[in-house]
């Protein structure tokens, strides 16, 4: 029989690592979706309407009758309002609106517009691709739509510094879909400051596209050659300390 004071010991870690996983079980029910059952890895197919897919919209100028242009997606803050997109695709935010969940024509969660935009210095200096990620904050362009955006669909968590061969999950919609795609592939590392994915058929208008590791943001389309030349591979600047301050800022501003 153990000693009392081993038993003591014994119980009392017991007790915390009930307590640890009880609070990352809580932790994951509300920021992190289930993964969903997807195609196999590098084959791109229309996203299923589920908990990751509505956080996910497309981005308009002016309306919805436009037609999209880039991509962006709902992440999580305390005021519940900021969205992660690339920094090319924000240049004129006093346009620029956001429909989460967007599909074949319908806005199923509002229409949001752009109220504050979070870009690096080295974006706005020189547009660095290594600084292609912007982060926003939103609000209903209906007037008479209460709560936040967060409030109806989520938010992704943002996990920065993943490893060189992370597999990541990206949403997106091609300018001529009214449906977003998913693909999931293993990523590699292009450079120390931009990440690679091959994935067919991201072509114009998935910019911004959420990367997904783990159901966190790890990255969004862009950075390299806008975010790559031909539709089968796509980059992503790498998230670091820069990209983390920059969440910071647009959550406390909100």
């Amino acid at each position: 029989m153990l000693p009392r004071t081993a038993r003591r010991t014994r119980a009392r870690r017991a007790s915390r690592m009930l307590l640890a996983m009880a609070a990352m079980a809580a932790l994951i029910s509300v920021d992190v979706p289930d993964a969903p059952v997807g195609p196999p890895l590098g084959v791109t197919a229309p996203a299923l309407s589920d908990a990751s897919a509505d956080r996910v919209g497309a981005l308009f100028s002016g309306g919805l009758d436009g037609g999209h242009f880039c991509t962006a997606a709902v992440v999580h803050s305390d005021d519940r309002d900021v969205i992660a997109t690339a920094a090319h695709c924000v240049g004129d935010p006093d346009t620029t609106l956001f429909a989460p969940g967007y599909r074949d024509g319908e806005a199923p969660y509002g229409v949001w517009k752009v109220t504050a935009v979070h870009v690096a210095p080295g974006w706005t200096d020189g547009a660095d691709p290594d600084a292609d990620i912007a982060f926003a904050t939103v609000a209903p362009v209906d007037e008479g739509q209460s709560g936040a955006v967060e409030d109806l669909v989520g938010g992704f968590p943002v996990a920065a510094e993943q490893p060189a061969g992370a597999t990541a999950t990206v949403i997106g919609y091609p300018r001529t879909d009214e449906t977003p795609l998913r693909c999931a592939n293993t990523t590699t590392l292009f450079s120390d400051t931009q990440r690679r994915i091959e994935c067919p058929d991201l072509s114009g208008g998935t910019s911004g596209s959420p990367w997904l590791v783990d159901g966190a943001l790890a990255g969004v389309l862009g950075g390299y050659e806008g975010g790559g030349a031909v539709p089968e591979v796509s980059y992503s600047a790498v998230m670091g300390d820069q990209a983390v301050e920059l969440y910071r800022e647009a959550a406390d501003a909100g």
